[in-house]
């Protein structure tokens, strides 16, 4: 299963006091620190179907030859998708001006209750400016806590409101707090979605600190990731110009997480994740 990447692996509770770890032979100390770093990078193994952007991308490519139609090829260019949770709300026009004025393309994963019932013309506009508009539940919910009828519950109202809205159904969603298992990649194949992870956050709903959002994103991010903000809490727009404008400077090219897999598609049932 995966919950969230982000945690840190725990310290076990049996941990020497300080002045014994001190005289802890070094390569005794090597070997935990490889275990600790084992356990966290296969934390995820249970769940099938996960895959990277780029791994996807980059066999499509092979199979496609030369010649590719989409407008940016991540094959060549130094490619990261920016993405927004749990929208549109009263601010997201503000990031929608942004956007629109550096001719950026998001990827925003948008909730039901409270959002895509309340802001349906935020969504349009989403569309009309060539955003790429994804499902992240109704209510926000813990998909692995529930059972199958009730996933479905949490993902069918937003397919419908989006579809009302823009005339197009996702294909995309994100599973709340990153938590999926192999009974959510079941559900999500059925209805036509592939799961969207990520590789960069700034857990921007924990502060208002525009600075310290900033400086996370731009410490984490690499080729290749995709990074996951907030705009509806008070420090995150705020902070994306100072986010684009040192990513461009670096060499990026912002594209949806659509472009980032391209040529492939996103498949049903799976899970991409940087």
């Amino acid at each position: 299963m995966i919950r969230s990447f982000n945690r840190r692996p725990q310290n076990p509770s049996h941990a020497q006091d300080p002045s014994r770890r001190k005289a802890l032979p070094h390569r005794r100390a090597s070997a935990v620190a490889a275990a600790l770093m084992l356990t966290a990078l296969t934390a995820c193994s249970s769940l099938n179907g996960v895959v990277s952007p780029a791994t996807v991308r980059t066999a499509a490519a092979r199979a496609a030859g030369p010649h590719s139609s989409a407008p940016v090829d991540c094959t060549v260019a130094k490619c990261v998708a920016l993405t927004f949770d749990g929208g549109p709300s009263a601010p997201t026009p503000r990031l929608l001006d942004f956007l629109k004025r550096e001719k950026i393309r998001a990827t925003f994963f948008l909730q039901g209750k409270g959002h895509t019932d309340t802001y349906p013309d935020t969504v349009r506009r989403m569309a009309a400016e060539g955003h790429e508009i994804a499902n992240h539940t109704w209510s926000h919910e813990d998909l692995t806590g529930l059972a199958p009828d009730a996933i479905r519950a949490e993902i069918e109202p937003v397919q419908r409101d989006i579809e009302k809205a823009t005339g197009r159904a996702p294909t995309l969603m994100r599973p709340p707090g990153g938590a999926t298992d192999d009974k959510v990649s079941k559900v999500m194949k059925e209805l036509g979605l592939a799961q969207v992870l990520w590789s960069v956050t700034a857990k921007d709903y924990a502060t208002t600190d525009t600075a310290l959002i900033v400086r996370r994103v731009l410490d984490r991010t690499e080729r290749d990731g995709i990074i996951l903000l907030h705009e509806r809490y008070a420090g995150t727009i705020p902070a994306v110009p100072a986010i684009v404008r040192e990513l461009h400077d670096r060499g990026y090219t912002f594209v949806t997480v659509s472009e980032l897999l391209s040529p492939a598609c996103p498949e049903p049932g799976k899970v991409y994740r940087p």
